[in-house]
């Protein structure tokens, strides 16, 4: 019987919600995740910090990710070892240390090529957003809750020997908890499905923080630009939340490519009064390059690298071999944002992978003109 003999630690606290132990999950679907995301920026472009932590109990690993970019040059490291127990947020020389639910995290990492010791601070009260749903033909490939909120961040981070005093005055960020099912591990086998994959997909996610209140948006489409996920809400000071309806979104790419130069967003109160947010994008990050994210060739997301694994990698972001990744992968952009006389920031992650005829993007190889 091995570890069924034994309970987890996690089997101590009053959390269950199936009539298993936490060791085990109520699917017995391998693409089960459990994870952490977070950003951080001085607002600037000058730097820019990504990084996650994420559990598969089905594939019985545990990694994490941490990645900085300067300019187009662009460090990540990499953990993975042999899932022990929920109980603990820690993979080699990373961990996670939740100080208050909802409000407080410590964020470290212990490496020669990138180290931080940074504490997260929510300014404004996370929100639960929609399920999100993404179907791979008849089967869902992403079937996920998530949570989001924004905040500030404290501490010390060291890139490459160059070293940044993380002051929570000028250095915000958001961060998410997702968990469900996503593609994890290696590949699941395509077969009749590969007939049945849609041959275009829209995202985009954008987390905004101004001085009185936040702004989360959400919306996903397929080629022909039908919404299969919409979410835009405001968070105020307060907590209160106030959806904003159907964001319409403007934005501008730059020519022969995919790649964001402006942004206008339009939003729809429950009053019909309107809302219009410009965004400038300052620097940005494409999550398929170091991250693990998608097509990653180094490393991905679940995938069992053997016990204690470990990789740091330095990358020229410019060279042509990015490209292809830059170009279908998941970007996320550090933005200056203005929303009538309110200023802020934040980051518009944005995907158009395939066709997306609403865009001009007739066909997968067609680029901005």
């Amino acid at each position: 019987m091995g570890d069924l003999m034994y309970p987890d630690p996690l089997d101590e606290y009053p959390i269950h919600q199936v009539p298993l132990s936490m060791a085990r999950t109520e699917t017995s679907d391998r693409n089960f995740y459990d994870r952490y995301y977070f950003n951080a920026h001085d607002r600037t472009g000058r730097v820019y910090f990504v990084s996650g932590f994420g559990v598969y109990p089905n594939l019985g690993v545990v990694d994490a990710f941490a990645t900085a970019i300067r300019g187009t040059d662009q460090r990540a490291v990499r953990f993975s070892d042999a899932l022990d127990t929920r109980y603990r947020d820690q993979v080699g020389g990373y961990r996670i240390e939740v100080i208050e639910p909802l409000e407080r995290l410590r964020l470290v990492g212990e490496h020669p090529d990138l180290s931080f010791d940074l504490t997260w601070q929510g300014s404004f009260r996370a929100v639960l957003e929609d399920r999100h749903l993404l179907m791979g033909g008849r089967r869902p490939n992403l079937d996920a809750s998530r949570f989001a909120q924004l905040g500030s961040w404290e501490g010390t981070l060291s890139v490459d020997g160059e070293d940044f005093a993380v002051d929570p005055v000028v250095w915000m960020g958001s961060r998410d908890r997702s968990w469900g099912i996503r593609p994890s591990g290696e590949p699941d086998p395509l077969e009749r499905t590969a007939e049945l994959r849609p041959d275009g997909f829209w995202w985009v996610y954008c987390p905004l923080r101004f001085d009185d209140f936040a702004i989360v948006l959400i919306a996903q489409e397929d080629g022909d630009g039908f919404r299969s996920l919409n979410y835009a809400v405001r968070v105020d000071r307060d907590g209160a939340v106030e959806q904003l309806g159907w964001p319409r979104f403007e934005i501008v790419y730059k020519p022969g490519t995919r790649e964001m130069s402006s942004v206008r967003i339009h939003l729809t109160d429950r009053r019909g009064e309107q809302t219009v947010i410009d965004l400038e994008p300052k620097t940005f990050l494409t999550l398929q390059i170091g991250a693990g994210y998608g097509s990653d060739p180094e490393w991905s997301h679940g995938r069992w690298m053997g016990r204690d694994w470990s990789l740091s990698s330095r990358y020229d972001t410019a060279a042509p071999e990015f490209d292809q990744r830059k170009t279908n992968g998941v970007v996320e952009y550090v933005v200056h944002a203005r929303c009538g006389d309110a200023v802020g920031s934040g980051m518009f992650e944005h995907r158009v992978a395939g066709r997306h005829t609403p865009s001009g993007f007739d066909s997968p190889t067609a680029m901005a003109r």
